[in-house]
């Protein structure tokens, strides 16, 4: 049943013409970020200019935060939720099904992402009169870990659908949260801030500035997955559909 319920979500995303909307943003995004930077003066001889091309990558998650999200929200906003539930009556199963469905296509995004930082770069830094190092660790890692970010918050987002089932409302909190909110929670408990959502993804982005290790801001963002995914079946079994 699990396949079936699976399936079904794969179909629904390919016949929904608002995902492909935000995946179709993605890339863009990324060209034009990489673009800035290097006509912003940025050394491409540096290293390190690889890693902060590569990084906007990671940065693409919160858009496929606002795809996790209209997973569930979306689907209660058009009411065809009902129909979902009524194919399986067990709602846990079908937000477990939606959550390895879209976690499955934020990994998808994020290798197509890296994909497009690594032709964005090489054609960006000949233009600048450099050239690209592909054997660069650094690269590679900051990429990977852009993927693992994308994949958490899709994850993330199906979950916070689920248990703010407005679209509006759900994007708006989760937004909120991470442009003021969890910069203030930070300020208010120091060092513990650095283990909150997107702190964790900055360090699995390898963005500048993180205070955690690569390793463990994918290990703290795989456990926010798992600890949203507990409570939004827990909640969605509970509580009325409408």
């Amino acid at each position: 049943m699990m396949r079936v319920l699976m399936v079904n979500e794969y179909l629904k995303l390919r016949t929904v013409r608002g995902p492909w909307l935000l995946f179709a943003a993605g890339p863009v995004l990324v060209v034009i970020g990489i673009a800035g930077l290097v006509t912003g003066g940025a050394d491409v001889d540096d290293p390190a200019t690889a890693s902060k091309a590569a990084a906007h990558v990671g940065l693409m998650s919160l858009i496929m935060l606002i795809f996790g999200v209209l997973a569930v929200a979306g689907e209660h906003r058009h009411r065809t939720i009902t129909d979902t539930y009524l194919s399986e009556p067990r709602r846990g199963r079908v937000i477990v099904a939606k959550l390895s469905v879209y976690a499955g296509a934020g990994v998808i995004f994020g290798v197509l992402l890296a994909a497009t930082a690594l032709v964005a770069s090489a054609v960006a830094f000949s233009i600048a009169g450099g050239s690209l190092d592909l054997s660069d660790g650094d690269l590679w890692r900051t990429l990977a870990g852009g993927v693992v970010w994308n994949a958490a918050f899709t994850g993330i987002g199906v979950a916070v659908g689920a248990l703010i089932r407005s679209p509006a409302g759900a994007i708006a909190t989760a937004l909120a949260w991470i442009a003021l909110v969890e910069g203030l929670v930070g300020q208010l408990i120091g060092d513990l801030g650095r283990w909150l959502p997107f702190s964790s993804g900055r360090a699995a982005g390898l963005l500048p500035g993180s205070e955690l290790s690569q390793s463990t801001g994918m290990v703290v963002l795989l456990c926010y997955v798992a600890a949203f995914a507990i409570v939004a079946v827990t909640v969605t079994a509970r509580r009325d559909v409408t």
